[in-house]
């Protein structure tokens, strides 16, 4: 093939990945993978990324395997990592999924590595990743042939799910023997009694399994994508596994503390977050030194202080309640604290809005001032402006930097917004101080 003739191809697969992605990958899945993968490297990763998203993480992880460890990485940086650890869970070879992760940059094998672990006892960490699964027109003789390759056994229920994904049916090894070979997989298709989210804890997956009395349970991500499946015995080992956890907790060896542990337990995990809180309370006092003068002349300042502080920290908790259980949830991750802090920044802006509306009414018939109505006005959108920033990057520092942000974000966010309440109003006063 002369090199006009490849470029020309390469144009018209850039045109059917962009346009008709949906199209593009049944074709490729009818296609060898070493054929696919030729086609995917003489590509841009950006260009092909629609195809990737679109591929079951195991015909994913066979294409990928054979290409270059230079376009693996690039591709685990450029593609959610949710999805590309889905990939990466489907490739057997931990020698090999190591070396992809290490030709990423620091920042997406972070999040790889992330989106790779699971918390103990979770659905994700319990499932079989390397499930078979199929798309719903897909022909009953075509999947016998397929499975006629796979070992004796290995499974007695197929899945069905659509181009992006998202699970659909489930089909019975047995219905599929007995079908009509011309019939499709979504005519004998039945929907799943039960889906279970990748991070549900084993007590969930108890529940559901003693409820609808099933040997194998589907596994979704955050974006209802198929992942996985839990057995039945594996639960059951897990779940024996965690009863002689739990004999070592009852003699005192947990590092968690519970309702009954010790005192001195308590103590000894309590007192160094007490001591640094009160670090960080002699900071936002000090703050309030600073204007002394101010406060003396004008006493109504001080019986407002509350109320800006008040409203910053809520507006910080807010925040960081949210970013916390989305970076739980694996669904945001360090290299995306731009997005989430901009988020925040407009949800706090918009709500500093409307709260300054209601105070500076209701300061204004209290007080009969408009100087210190517009002080107050002004003070609380920028503290609450602040906050609700805090509040988003401060777990996301604190995972970066390898701490548990559950464990330490509420001290800092605290003291940000306490500091930032105080300062925007007292200082707004300061500066306003002839309108009062």
């Amino acid at each position: 093939m002369s090199e006009s003739s490849h470029l020309i191809d390469n144009q018209l697969y850039q045109v059917l990945f962009d346009k008709y992605p949906t199209e593009a990958v049944r074709q490729l899945e009818q296609l060898d993978t070493d054929d696919v993968g030729k086609i995917l490297n003489d590509l841009p990763v950006a260009k092909t990324l629609k195809i990737w998203e679109r591929f079951s993480p195991q015909l994913a992880a066979k294409i990928l395997e054979e290409l270059p460890d230079s376009y693996a990485g690039e591709l685990m940086q450029k593609i959610e990592p949710n999805r590309g650890a889905s990939i990466l869970l489907a490739i057997t070879d931990i020698e090999r999924r190591e070396q992809i992760i290490m030709a990423t940059d620091q920042t997406a094998a972070s999040d790889l590595r992330r989106a790779l672990s699971y918390e103990r006892d979770s659905a994700g960490s319990l499932m079989e990743s390397r499930v078979m699964y199929f798309r719903p027109d897909a022909l009953v003789s075509e999947v016998i042939n397929i499975l006629k390759n796979r070992p004796r056994g290995a499974y007695r229920k197929l899945y069905t799910v659509d181009h992006n994904n998202h699970l659909l049916g489930m089909v019975d090894i047995e219905d599929l023997a007995l079908s009509d070979h011309d019939n499709t997989l979504s005519q004998i298709e039945s929907k799943p009694p039960s889906v279970i989210s990748v991070n549900a804890p084993k007590e969930e997956l108890v529940a559901v399994f003693e409820k609808y009395r099933v040997t194998d349970l589907p596994v979704v991500d955050f974006e209802n994508r198929f992942v996985g499946v839990v057995r039945y015995h594996t639960l059951l080992e897990a779940a024996l596994e965690e009863n002689s956890a739990d004999l070592q907790t009852m003699v005192g060896v947990s590092r968690d503390e519970r309702a009954l542990s010790p005192a001195s337990f308590a103590f000894k995990k309590r007192q160094p977050w007490l001591q640094i809180n009160l670090l960080t309370a002699f900071m936002a006092a000090a703050v309030v030194g600073i204007f002394q003068d101010t406060i003396e002349s004008y006493t109504m300042l001080a019986v407002l202080l509350p109320v800006v502080a008040g409203q910053s920290g809520n507006t910080g908790a807010q925040a960081l309640a949210v970013t916390l259980r989305g970076l739980a949830l694996k669904e945001i991750y360090p290299r995306m604290w731009s997005r989430v802090m901009f988020k925040e920044f407009k949800a706090a802006l918009a709500n500093g809005i409307a709260v300054a509306l209601t105070t500076a009414i209701a300061v204004y018939f209290w007080s009969d001032s408009s100087g210190l109505t517009l002080i107050i006005f002004i003070s609380m959108i920028l503290s609450m402006v602040i906050a609700g920033v805090a509040g988003a990057v401060i777990p996301v520092m604190l995972t970066v930097s390898g701490q548990d942000p559950a464990q330490s974000s509420t001290i800092f966010l605290t003291t940000i917004t306490d500091i930032a309440g105080f300062f925007s109003f007292l200082g707004i006063a300061t500066l306003f101080i002839t309108l009062l």
